[in-house]
Parts: structure tokens; sequence; C-alpha cells
């Protein structure tokens, strides 16, 4: 998980990189449509051509790439792909995760462990989908049907391979 975390995050950081050096040489090269680019920005967000020109001047003297980076490319230094940052929490939050079905695996009878591995973790899931929601200021019966349903299509999928492959029995 941590490692898929850290290269989607990684092309994220790379496509963030390009665009930036994409945005430098366009700045370097033609500078008065980059401009012109930041103001049209500036009036489709409300401001007048005027107040829209003259803020594009200001910031464009002030930290043009900045500028561009935020208004153009949506590209923010709190924002910014961290991939390490990515792999780190994705790595936690897993092994937190898996550490409750587990756990009900410990304690479960043999027989029944199938049973009450997919109904806990499927509780567990829709548990984790309210708190998400609800720290997101989210509507959390969307959150908790949304993990849910998804959960129980990664489990059904995981059992019908896993049932192909002769690996389940169940």
């Amino acid at each position: 998980m941590a490692a898929g975390e850290y290269v989607s995050v990684s092309s994220q950081a790379d496509t963030e990189t390009a665009d930036l050096a994409r945005e430098r040489l366009e700045l370097a090269s033609d500078h008065e449509s980059e401009l012109k680019e930041l103001t049209g920005i500036y009036i489709n967000r409300g401001l007048t051509p005027e107040l829209a020109h003259q803020v594009a001047v200001q910031l464009t003297h002030h930290d043009a790439l900045g500028a561009h980076a935020r208004d153009e490319l949506g590209i923010t230094e709190t924002m910014n792909a961290r991939p390490m940052q990515a792999a780190l929490a994705s790595a936690a939050t897993f092994a937190v995760g898996a550490l409750l079905p587990l756990l009900v695996t410990y304690f479960s009878p043999v027989a029944s462990t199938t049973l009450y591995v997919g109904t806990s973790s499927l509780l567990f899931l829709a548990i984790l989908g309210g708190l998400a929601a609800q720290a997101g200021g989210a509507n959390i019966m969307v959150g908790v049907a949304r993990v849910a349903f998804w959960g129980v299509v990664a489990m059904a999928a995981t059992a019908i391979v896993g049932k192909l492959f002769g690996v389940v029995t169940a």
C-alpha cells in the first residue's frame, strides 16, 4: 500500500515539476502572453479588467512563477505532492486498519473465521467511512454507504479470485 501510494504521489509530483518547468520557460520566453493569461484568470474570477490587470502585474512583479503556479496550475506549497508523507500515512493507516480484522481472526472460532472477519471488516469499514466523512465535514451516511458498498465489492472480487484459483474453499 505504501509503495503504491509513493509511486502514485511521485507521479503527481513529477507532473507538478514538469508543469512548473514549462511555466518557467513560458514566463521567460513570452512574458506578455503570460501576463494576459493571468489577467484573464482574474477577470474570470470576477475582477474588472483594469483591476485584474493591476493584480496580475503586481503578482507577476512579486513572484511570477508563484502566481502562475497557484492561479493557473493550482499548485500551492500547502497542497503540493509529498510522496514520502503519503507513503508513511498509507503504511500507518493500513497497519492500523489491518490490526482489527487480525484481532477478530485470532479470537473467532476457526469454523466461522470467514464470516466473522468479513462481517467485522465491513463494520470497521463503515465506521471508518463515517469518521472520515465527519472529519471532512461531509454527510456521514454518504461516507458510510460509499465505503461499505466498495468494501463489499472489493471483498466479493477477492473471494471470486480466490475461488477461481482454488485458494478459498468457503
